[in-house]
């Protein structure tokens, strides 16, 4: 979800009905070396919580300097990722990595959890490789460190995103473990929320690309609602998406993001493919929102009711250049 759960996609998601939302994965070391554009990652609003900052690295020290840093601004929980399959996090030890360093990965969990009194929970793959039985012999020892959750994907890091994930593995863990489990993977509708819950014993499941650019999924995973949203209701979420993106990230950097969630938007046979290269072409995000308006003409109702229920509480930020959050 990196590049994608942003503050914006956050908020949207609480408002459709996610118990827990979590920030994308936030590098310790751009923490330590107080990068601005990482410690903008480190904003909160007032409507976000409970709210999980996800941190990744492969040292224990500076790792848990910076859930000191989470910890300040204001998050619910100090999650970790040893999960990423993406090379360059692996190859700086972090991420899937930490599945074959279990005495690292243990060391880091003990030092986070000494630094700071927030609860400290982990998400983890299968393992590396295809086929691999890592997380079952590293879940146990997470926990024994202090992790007071995990959550299991369970495809391989070498699988990325392909085939199926494999919750047979889910409920393994979930009888070695004294802690909540949340299962994570294809968890696309009610029907296979429930069937995982039932089948996996885990506590919770956890939506990450169904909810991109579709947050109605949530709405049907969690009240089994699946009413399809109408043209209206789309063009106006998006709208409020790319405004709220605009005061997170500033217009240039907002510009950019938002290009992948048009198509997300507007897939699903809600808008011609046509009309979505049109605002790709388009040169600023006011473009896009007059355009969308005039091919929904009822959304700017629903946009500014929307707005008008989102509660306007001062977000919780650390002492910060302000081009942090300004957009830099």
């Amino acid at each position: 979800m990196a590049g994608v759960s942003v503050q914006a996609f956050r908020r949207q998601g609480r408002r459709y009905g996610a118990g827990l939302v979590c920030s994308e994965m936030v590098s310790c070391a751009g923490i330590e070396h107080r990068n601005e554009r990482t410690l903008g990652y480190l904003r909160v609003a007032s409507d976000e919580h409970p709210l999980a900052i996800q941190l990744f690295g492969s040292d224990p020290r500076s790792m848990a300097e910076a859930a000191r840093m989470v910890e300040a601004a204001g998050a619910d929980l100090v999650d970790l990722n040893f999960g990423c399959p993406v090379k360059k996090v692996t190859r700086t030890g972090a991420g899937a990595h930490l599945l074959e360093d279990g005495d690292c990965a243990c060391r880091i969990v003990e030092a986070i959890a000494e630094a700071v009194e927030l609860p400290v929970t982990v998400k983890l793959r299968r393992g590396v490789r295809n086929g691999s039985r890592d997380c079952l012999q590293l879940g146990p020892r997470l926990v024994a460190a202090g992790a007071q959750s995990l959550t299991l994907h369970p495809r391989s890091a070498e699988q990325m995103y392909t085939g199926m994930a494999d919750h047979t593995l889910t409920t393994e863990l979930v009888a070695l473990v004294d802690v909540p489990v949340v299962a994570s993977g294809d968890v696309t509708s009610h029907a296979r929320a429930q069937a995982v819950l039932a089948g996996t014993g885990a506590a919770a499941v956890m939506v990450g690309r169904g909810a991109q650019g579709n947050p109605w999924a949530l709405r049907e995973i969690v009240d089994g609602d699946a009413r399809e949203p109408t043209r209206e209701e789309v063009a106006a979420e998006l709208v409020l998406f790319v405004r709220e993106a605009v005061r997170e990230l500033g217009e240039r950097r907002a510009s950019g993001f938002l290009k992948k969630f048009y198509g997300w938007y507007l897939g699903r046979g809600r808008f011609p493919k046509p009309f979505k290269q049109e605002l790709l072409r388009l040169e600023s995000t006011e473009e896009v929102e007059r355009r969308l308006l005039a091919a929904a003409p009822g959304a700017l109702e629903l946009v500014e009711r929307l707005e008008a229920e989102i509660p306007t509480g001062d977000e919780v930020t650390l002492e910060l250049p302000i081009s942090v959050y300004g957009g830099g």
